[in-house]
This record gives C-alpha cells, structure tokens and sequence, in this order.
C-alpha cells in the first residue's frame, strides 16, 4: 500500500511550479536573469505538463502514477539542466563566441529550488505493508 505525506507533496508542487515559472534558471549578461520559459520554450511546456500531471494524479489520489510522475520529473530536471548548459555553450555554432558567452552565462538559484522540490515529491510517496492484527 502506498502512503501519501500530503505536506510534502503539496510544497513540492508548489515549489516546482515556482521553480518552473518565476525563479531564474540562468543569468544572461545585459538582458537580466531568464527562467525557463525565456530559455527554451518546449522545456518550460513539458515540465508544466508534468508538474500538471502529477499534481492532478495526486489529487485524485492515484499514487503510483504520482510517484512515476515524480521520478520522471527529477530525471527530466537533470536533463533540463544539460540542456540549458548545452544550449548556452553551443548557441552560436562559433567556438569563439560560444566560449565567451559560456563563460558569462552563470546558472542561478531556480536550479536549487526544483532539485528541492523535486527531492520532496520523491520523498512524499512510500510503501507501507499492513500489519493484519492477530486475535
């Protein structure tokens, strides 16, 4: 039987809907901080679809999805991590202008917040044997 921590399910959609929407991913020199949606557009549907998906899993209260969903988003998240860094060193197709600008685009503190919430939807859901009580 599957076990449902509704507090840490609940933080953890809300801070990977943060992650994914507000926080910065990436500093971009003379144009500011971007986060997903300014880096790349695709990334940014996929993983609100995901997020969407499992939060609609966990309110129906169909917990082996949302705990495959949850998994999904964190190696998703480590492949939207590599790439944005592939992307940021490969823009140009110019290795003198990708280094320059790979040396100035600098992650930011989004990336800390998805790892986060992503750990706390994968910690939300646990399995539980029932104890038959012996009379």
């Amino acid at each position: 039987m599957l076990i449902v921590k509704k507090v840490n399910a609940y933080i953890g959609l809300l801070l990977a809907t943060i992650a994914t929407c507000v926080s910065p991913i990436i500093k971009v020199p003379f144009k500011g901080n971007w986060n997903l949606y300014q880096t790349d557009s695709r990334l940014f549907f996929i993983t609100i679809s995901i997020i969407a998906l499992a939060s609609l899993s966990l309110f129906v209260r169909q917990l082996k999805s949302f705990r495959i969903l949850a998994f999904v988003l964190f190696f998703w998240s480590f492949l939207m991590a590599a790439a944005v860094y592939f992307k940021s060193n490969n823009y140009f197709n110019s290795k003198f202008f990708d280094k320059v600008l790979a040396k100035t685009i600098h992650y930011q503190w989004g990336w800390i917040v998805m790892l986060v919430a992503v750990l706390l939807l994968i910690t939300s859901v646990r399995k539980m044997r029932l104890e038959e009580n012996k009379i």
